[in-house]
């Protein structure tokens, strides 16, 4: 699914919702200038996938056509697919780093963070058979997939072969704060560089 398609299916997406939604928040929902956001409503227009109707006091309200209903169809498919592969991919990475570290020891293990990749971090986690130490994370979330989640100030007191970063601030920051509590480098694994 490439830009213009993400884009696409966010217009047609709050069309349908909201008809009367203004260009100004448009803009704002995709992150472009306002001339910008008027330039992608009017080549829906001309596609044929929303229609315009003048209402009082110089406003206008977008209309979702047929055309434009199915166009919203196919792109949510789309996006779907785009996903499922990402999670795929992503749990295919998981797996990979997961069985090189128990190829090298290491099979228990801290998860680092509390989010989407930290689930699947974990349910890799669980198929590799290896043991799930704790989740860490600096934010305020006091439980994760049942289990507590603790700061990183534990780290100091727990046994572990490796922590797993499984977050998306993958910032050199986070590093530093790992060795400042201790954590080897060699211990700290992560799926991109850090």
């Amino acid at each position: 699914m490439n830009l213009q398609d993400q884009r696409d299916l966010l217009l047609l997406t709050e069309v349908e919702r909201d008809g009367g939604v203004t260009q100004r928040s448009l803009a704002a929902k995709l992150g472009v200038a306002l001339g910008l956001a008027n330039l992608y409503l009017k080549r829906l227009v001309r596609n044929g996938y929303i229609s315009i109707a003048s209402i009082p006091s110089h406003r206008v309200r977008y209309v979702l056509t047929p055309e434009g209903s199915a166009e919203k169809s196919r792109l949510t498919s789309l996006h779907i697919e785009y996903v499922l592969s990402h999670y795929r991919d992503m749990r295919a990475r998981f797996r990979e780093a997961l069985s090189h570290m128990a190829q090298n020891g290491m099979k228990r293990v801290v998860i680092y963070g509390t989010s989407e990749l930290a689930e699947m971090a974990y349910l890799s986690l669980r198929e590799m058979q290896m043991t799930l130490v704790g989740f860490v994370d600096d934010g305020r979330q006091e439980s994760f997939l049942s289990y507590p989640v603790w700061s990183s100030d534990v780290l100091q007191e727990w046994e572990f072969d490796a922590v797993l970063l499984a977050h998306f601030d993958l910032t050199a920051g986070l590093r530093t704060k790992l060795e400042h509590h201790q954590v080897p480098v060699s211990k700290i694994i992560a799926l991109t560089s850090v």
